[in-house]
């Protein structure tokens, strides 16, 4: 592979069709040999169709490609991949890029940006030293022309009705692009037409085939044109025409089946007969069936985000409506009493034709946001390109279509993954067309050979046997001992659980501190906790830590017996976990992490003036051994920022010369908080020399919740400490909760709508099936193990790659611990036992095994194993000796 090519591909993290893409462009510039300016567009698409035959003709006046590239896929990176790439390889300095419409050219505007979110440049070294300079449709009348000196990157960014506009005669008789600007010594359209290495990228490329702007980027005659869409088609009277020019296809099928978009279903209610309902009650049934469907995906989604801690994504749902009166009378159902007890009213957004086209998408695209409380859209027209929004989940079709009108049109918009990539979790991975009356033929539809996609089958209960969802909240053994099944220490008894041994505020203040100083004492194993010397160093720490400030007024009036909190805390953690290495298995290679940037929470920043008596006092105990004063001044030499900077690089997880930027960010957030209270720059250094560590450790808490890790490859990474387990929210059907564990569930197939609870043994109260053969294996664990539990999503970083498909997490079914070992568990059915999933997750596990092993013994600690069981070796009077045997 080139080298520049590999480098963009790794520092831009292309998908593999963005990498095929990037390498197809480089093979075609080092096969015709441009950016030459002595070929003719005849022998360069002579030289194109050695190579690439689907190229029939560049169907413009100059060299043209078509890059097809499904919905989600990534379009806009990878023209910040053709950009570095032309330039770093060849050069190339001048590029257009051109867009549809209003909206997507302001969210190319955006995106061309430096220090936005989806900065299309992020990680090419070379841009941010010397940033690329971005000429617009709406600045282009003020440019000036450039200084050569450094080689810096014009782009050019230019909606096509824009260009279509000031391309038209104006008063004076003239174009306005062609208007002579004394700035340049030309019309700017000269200017473009006489750059001999200009390339046009064309977003969307199929809306440029009939437009007049058109014949004005052909008089232009760029060096070549880049074309980027997902429908590499023209609509015609006959039929659809495909484009000549492709180079490089990859349609929504593969895109589905890699992984990059959210996976298509159909629903249905289960044995709907069509002939049962009057038009009217139909178009009922849909809609409430859909808003089923929508509270059950908002559950689920809700579920997802605290098991994971990933932020939250609000789901809405599309109906697609006749016209613009049968929008209207729809959304006064849905707003209506009746419908769901009014719980949407205020809920719900109508768009249609009465409002502009970018403003139609412009109120698409704030559903999107978790503050927006429309949680249903109704549209009369099928949606067009430039809504991307990625939280659509369901989609209700009430206007007469074609089957395959509404797999490509409606589906096309809602499969973009809210988290970029497939979670692995079916509801969050999943898009849901209600059809009841369409039902056969969209799945016939979607069978056909030339179909764009393959689509599930969802089935939906009938009202009379539909079952909610509820959801049950399983936190960890150790802290319901603690601290009591409710979180309020007041309510004792009346809140009807179980109350846990610290009773008092005071009490649970100190337990949870010491849990907090547990997880910082991460060089010696648990069981180290119950030794006299560190319950002693600890207990001492946590008188330290417990200032007035933390506990509420009052509560120190009650004494703590400080060495008793560390006893007794780790004596029930000790008894409920299993203490499990935090080793990270990813695919080998180079592993970077990082922290994407954030504003700092600073309410909880302390900005009272400290007395200097009292901060010499400290020094003199060296407590604060770091605060120093100077003859002359409290270093006055250094910015306010470099305290807490200083602190933070003292962290094994930050990289001071990766991230300093970051860092300075984070700290100059903290110092503009405490000016707006002391202005007085000498009471400012005072309190942050005296608080640069509790600044820094604050921050450094929140920078947790914003850590990123980019990976390629696989190999172990061993990081300090065990574990902390996580809260598991689960999601049952109501009436299916808290079911006894020995119960065999009436359907073993519906076993994964159960909740389970009455353990002695598991480190939760309350855990989840996937199979009836998982059930089993509790029972057994609950008869013979000594402590075991099923991990929460998130709960270990294990991480496997299959084929093309995108990088997924793997979670163990089981983590077991017995007199003498450690295991991972994963239960399977037969016929599921030499898949290549579960070969390569088992590979995973055991690599996390291995090096479990080696670091337990650095401590005499037990070794790990894995376990991979089929479901039909798991009976209820199955002994663990009889199932791990040989391991």
């Amino acid at each position: 592979m080139n080298l520049t090519v590999r480098n963009i591909t790794q520092r831009l993290s292309l998908r593999n069709p963005q990498k095929e893409s990037l390498a197809i462009l480089h093979e075609v510039f080092a096969s015709t040999g441009l950016p030459s300016e002595d070929l003719g567009t005849d022998v360069i698409l002579e030289k194109i169709r050695e190579k690439f035959s689907t190229v029939e003709s560049f169907e413009r006046d100059f060299p043209s490609l078509c890059f097809s590239l499904a919905t989600g896929v990534g379009k806009t990176r990878l023209m910040g991949a053709f950009i570095a790439y032309l330039h770093l390889e060849h050069g190339l300095r001048n590029f257009f890029v051109l867009a549809p419409n209003l909206t997507i050219y302001e969210k190319l505007v955006a995106d061309f940006q430096r220090n936005t979110p989806k900065y299309v440049f992020q990680g090419i070294a070379e841009f941010a030293t010397n940033e690329p300079w971005i000429i617009t449709g709406d600045n282009y009348e003020e440019y000036r022309g450039q200084d050569d000196m450094f080689g810096r990157v014009e782009i050019n960014i230019f909606n096509i009705s824009k260009l279509n506009r000031d391309a038209r005669e104006t008063k004076k008789g003239g174009p306005r692009i062609r208007e002579l600007r004394e700035t340049l010594g030309e019309s700017y359209f000269d200017y473009l037409k006489g750059l001999p290495d200009l390339v046009l990228l064309m977003d969307e490329s199929h809306r440029y085939r009939a437009d007049a702007g058109v014949r004005a980027l052909n008089e232009l005659n760029p060096l070549i044109g880049l074309e980027l869409t997902a429908t590499p088609f023209v609509d015609k009277a006959k039929g659809q025409e495909w484009f000549k020019n492709v180079i490089f296809d990859y349609p929504l099928a593969r895109a589905i089946e890699d992984g990059f978009v959210k996976d298509p279903a159909v629903a249905t209610q289960r044995d709907f007969n069509r002939k049962d309902f009057t038009s009217e009650e139909l178009e009922r049934v849909k809609l409430e069936d859909g808003v089923r469907l929508h509270q059950e995906t908002k559950l689920e989604l809700d579920t997802y985000a605290r098991q994971t801690g990933r932020r939250k994504v609000k789901p809405f749902m599309l109906v697609i409506a006749k016209d613009t009166t049968h929008a209207a009378e729809l959304l006064k159902v849905v707003e209506s009493t009746p419908f769901f007890g009014g719980a949407y009213r205020g809920k719900a957004l109508q768009v249609d034709s009465s409002t502009k086209e970018e403003e139609v998408v412009a109120k698409l695209l704030s559903v999107e946001s978790v503050d927006n409380p429309v949680e249903i859209v109704i549209h009369v027209n099928m949606l067009k390109e430039g809504w991307d929004v990625n939280n659509l989940y369901t989609i209700v079709p009430l206007r007469a279509a074609n089957a395959r009108t509404l797999i490509e049109q409606s589906i096309g918009r809602g499969l973009r993954l809210p988290y970029g990539h497939r979670t692995g979790v079916e509801a969050v991975d999943r898009l849901t067309i209600v059809a009841h009356d369409r039902f056969d033929e969209i799945i016939e539809e979607a069978n056909r050979p030339d179909s764009p996609v393959r689509i599930k089958k969802r089935f939906i209960e009938k009202p009379s046997n539909y079952k909610k969802l509820v959801q049950v909240i399983a936190r960890p053994n150790a802290e319901i001992r603690l601290f009591g099944e409710s979180e309020d220490a007041s309510a004792g008894d009346e809140a009807g659980g179980k109350v846990g041994i610290f009773k008092t505020k005071a009490e649970q203040a100190a337990g949870r501190q010491a849990l907090e100083l547990f997880r910082t004492h991460q060089s010696k194993p648990i069981s180290s906790l119950q030794d006299e010397a560190i319950e002693q160093e600890l207990a001492e720490k946590l008188e330290r830590t417990m200032q007035p400030s933390q506990l509420e007024m009052g509560a120190m009036e009650d004494a703590i017996d400080y060495n008793s909190i560390i006893r007794k805390t780790a004596q029930i953690l000790i008894e409920n976990t299993i203490e499990i290495p935090q080793i990270v298995i990813v695919p080998s290679g180079e592993v970077s992490s990082g922290f994407h940037p954030f504003t700092v929470d600073t309410s909880e920043f302390d900005a009272s003036v400290v007395d200097r008596e009292i901060l010499l006092q400290y020094l003199n105990d060296n407590r604060q051994a770091s605060v120093r004063k100077s003859e002359q001044g409290w270093l006055s030499d250094k910015r306010p920022e470099d305290y807490i900077v200083r602190r933070l690089r003292e962290y094994d997880d930050v990289n001071y010369d990766e991230q300093a930027d970051l860092l300075y960010d984070l700290a100059a957030q903290v110092v503009d908080h405490l000016r707006q209270k002391l202005p007085d720059d000498e009471k400012l250094i005072d309190v942050l020399q005296y608080r640069e560590h509790s600044f820094a450790k604050n921050i450094h808490a929140q920078m947790q919740e914003h850590f990123w890790e980019k990976s390629a490859g696989q190999e172990p990474r061993i990081l300090q400490g065990w574990m902390a387990l996580k809260e598991c929210p689960f999601n049952a059907d109501d009436g299916k909760a808290c079911v006894p564990y020995h119960q065999v569930p009436e359907k073993k197939s519906e076993i994964r709508k159960y909740v389970f609870s009455g353990f002695e043994r598991c480190i939760y109260p309350f855990q989840k099936f996937d199979s009836d053969g998982e059930r089993r294996l509790a029972v057994t664990l609950e008869r013979e193990s000594l402590k075991w539990f099923k991990p929460a999503p998130g709960q270990f970083r294990l991480y496997y790659r299959l084929g093309r498909q995108a990088e997924r997490t793997y979670e163990p079914d089981f983590v077991v611990e017995t007199q003498t070992a450690k295991f991972l568990i994963e239960v399977k059915a037969d016929n599921e036992m030499e898949y290549a999933e579960v070969l390569a997750k088992a590979e995973t596990g055991k690599a996390f095994c291995l090096n479990a092993t080696q670091h337990a013994a650095s401590h005499a600690g037990k070794p790990w194993s894995y376990v991979l069981l089929a479901d039909s070796q798991i009976a209820m009077n199955s002994s663990l000796a009889l199932l791990f045997g040989g391991v």
